[in-house]
């Protein structure tokens, strides 16, 4: 593939990293399992500015505890501050696993974790699971820390062994809990059961509440991670280099991996549904294959209004890979595709695109570089999160709303965009973004395509 690949150059003191904070991403992952508590060890302002940002986004309600260091800590060390803050977690909540994920404080003075923990866990043998993970956000971002901690969790839990049993494992990255209920959906088409890591689809999408519980209903059952071990087959839908940790030790544990990309178009859904068909050696349902004739048939009714448009798309690495690989699909162009991730295998997830001299590849970037690239590039479309909506108002170009966060729109935990279904989904969300941008900056305005 012919491109320019770039890491982008610091310009000034401070700029808006197309990234957020490694805890957060540590949070949404412990959010995926049943009765867990997360707890950051650090700041308390580290803690309430991450709730607000996960509930903004999913509009429910969600709780981080802190070990809330001051003065001291950062000086002397916050043992006893984690250790009462894993005492109160106990007390008020009673969760069935806490997490502890480090912010930069913690990180910085070098705090032992490990060590704390034992020194605990030596004071109360009885304790349930405790599981951390090293989330510095001055070396990595969201995405780094949720796989992060999804990767201390199979560490830690997946450990029993046995017969194989008619399951799979699923490791996603950051979707929607919509994306995670369809990819769920898809595996019991094969006669499989998927036990997903993380699966926050209940506990930050559920249903409305007369009263208030400290711990949603939801999450993937300890036991079931527990079991991983013994599924026929671990499918790894991440780029993240922290993520494949998960996928090996699953593997060292006896359950074979295989890693994909996410499921976005034909290609794409075709691969994991030809696997889940070789693992289960049932062919795919009706149903679905009637979703792959539907979507096959939106690409014929809408391909002249996507044909050759080009396509800016930034946000965590496999979503970008992911729509990348489907914009090819459908004769678009993605000519610039950006991430905060600070991992670097972006460029590689998309060597199998078709070649395009003009296509610009970021990564570690911010919204300033992205921008820059855009004013170079002229794309048609951006395709992101919500905070790039200042960046489509300057260029005057359409956004079309996806990833992490989407704070200026509401339903963004309905958003679906894997698997034939939510391709469809995705696919008419292109076309209209652009028709109206059409519609709007006609002289005239039409009403009949």
């Amino acid at each position: 593939m012919t491109c320019t690949a770039r890491v982008s150059p610091p310009s000034q003191t401070t700029v808006n990293p197309c990234t957020l904070c490694a805890p957060l991403g540590a949070a949404l992952a412990s959010a995926g399992v049943r009765g867990t508590v997360p707890l950051l060890h650090g700041g308390q302002g580290c803690a309430t500015y991450i709730r607000r940002y996960l509930i903004s986004h999913f509009r429910e309600p969600m709780d981080i505890a802190s070990s809330s260091f001051g003065e001291s800590q950062t000086v002397f060390g916050g043992e006893a501050n984690l250790h009462r803050a894993l005492t109160n977690i106990d007390r008020q909540y009673k969760p069935n696993l806490i997490t502890v994920a480090t912010t930069c404080v913690a990180e910085t003075i070098g705090e032992d974790v490990e060590r704390l923990l034992a020194n605990f866990l030596e004071k109360n043998p009885d304790h349930k699971p405790i599981v951390w993970a090293s989330t510095p956000s001055f070396k990595d971002g969201h995405a780094e820390g949720f796989h992060a901690m999804v990767a201390a969790l199979v560490a830690k839990l997946a450990t029993v062994a046995g017969p194989k049993k008619k399951t799979v494992n699923l490791l996603p990255p950051i979707v929607s809990p919509a994306d995670l209920r369809h990819l769920r959906e898809i595996v019991a088409g094969f006669g499989l059961e998927a036990t997903l890591l993380p699966d926050y689809s209940d506990t930050l999408d559920g249903v409305i509440l007369d009263h208030y519980r400290p711990l949603p209903d939801g999450g993937t059952p300890l036991e079931d991670v527990a079991e991983m071990p013994r599924s026929l087959a671990t499918l790894d839908f991440s780029l993240t280099g922290k993520a494949e940790r998960s996928s090996q030790t699953l593997a060292e544990r006896g359950c074979p991996s295989k890693l994909l990309g996410l499921p976005i178009g034909v290609r794409a859904t075709d691969a994991m549904c030809d696997l889940l068909g070789e693992l289960s050696t049932n062919a795919a349902p009706s149903w679905l294959s009637q979703e792959r004739g539907r979507l096959l048939d939106a690409y014929a009714d809408g391909h002249k209004y996507v044909f050759g448009q080009r396509v800016a798309v930034f946000g965590d690495p496999e979503l970008v890979a992911g729509i990348a690989g489907f914009l090819a699909e459908i004769g678009a162009r993605p000519i610039l595709c950006a991430t905060g991730a600070r991992n670097r295998t972006l460029r590689s997830a998309l060597q199998a695109l078709p070649a395009d001299e003009e296509r610009v590849i970021l990564e570690d970037t911010h919204y300033g570089a992205i921008e820059d690239a855009c004013r170079t590039l002229k794309p048609d479309l951006l395709i992101g999160s919500s905070k790039g909506y200042r960046m489509a108002r300057e260029l005057g170009v359409p956004l079309l709303r996806v990833g992490f966060p989407i704070h200026d729109r509401i339903g963004a935990g309905r958003l679906l965009q894997v698997g034939y279904r939510g391709t469809m989904q995705l696919f008419d969300g292109i076309v209209n973004t652009l028709l109206e941008a059409k519609q709007a900056a006609s002289p005239v305005g039409f009403s009949y395509l």
